[in-house]
């Protein structure tokens, strides 16, 4: 079971990292390709960070990658950091890469983005899920050393009394009647 888990968790992240991959060696001067295609979905919203908070679009791409990059590594792992980081790029990704909603259902454009958001949106849910079990089972607690009983006590001691003194034992002891026990003094 724990091969398969792990296995399963590289090939869902490995669509993370390649892209990661991808995108950072096309990463160049100006954010590459991926700064190309978000040019034009950020207009109103690039101009106003650009002018107010001085961040670009080769900054955000670089987040993006940062993202799915580490995020996919540590999800290989089963760390939940991992899961979140790919959480949160796919919240901020995919409302604004796959904007189906911008155009008519009858474009070409409107199906391939339709069809890209619900994958990512399987992706997003398949996310969720595995937070959502990581959380919902114990953590595994170790297994402690039962404590002896005091009656196995005093039969470890009735034996060792027996073999070490060679005499038989008082009546009293053997008979097996709890709680009438003589003092110590009596005893010896």
């Amino acid at each position: 079971m724990a091969f398969t888990s792990f296995l399963g968790r590289v090939l869902f992240a490995s669509i993370f990292i390649l892209s990661a991959y991808q995108e950072f060696n096309e990463f160049g001067v100006d954010g590459g390709p991926a700064a190309k295609a978000l040019k034009p979905k950020f207009g109103v919203f690039t101009s106003h960070v650009q002018s107010h908070a001085g961040i670009q679009i080769k900054h955000l791409v670089s987040a993006a990658i940062f993202l799915k990059g580490i995020g996919g590594i540590l999800f290989i792992f089963g760390s939940s950091l991992g899961a979140y980081l790919l959480i949160i790029h796919q919240l901020i990704a995919i409302p604004i890469l796959y904007d189906f909603y911008n155009y008519d259902n009858e474009e070409k454009e409107f199906n391939q983005l339709f069809l890209k958001f619900t994958q990512n949106m399987a992706l997003y849910g398949a996310l969720l899920f595995f937070v959502g079990m990581k959380n919902s089972f114990p953590r595994r607690l170790h297994k402690k050393k039962v404590p002896k009983t005091k009656t196995a006590f005093i039969e470890w001691l009735l034996k060792k009394w027996s073999s070490c003194c060679k005499s038989t034992l008082p009546v009293f002891i053997m008979d097996g009647r709890a709680g009438d026990f003589p003092s110590p003094a009596v005893l010896w």
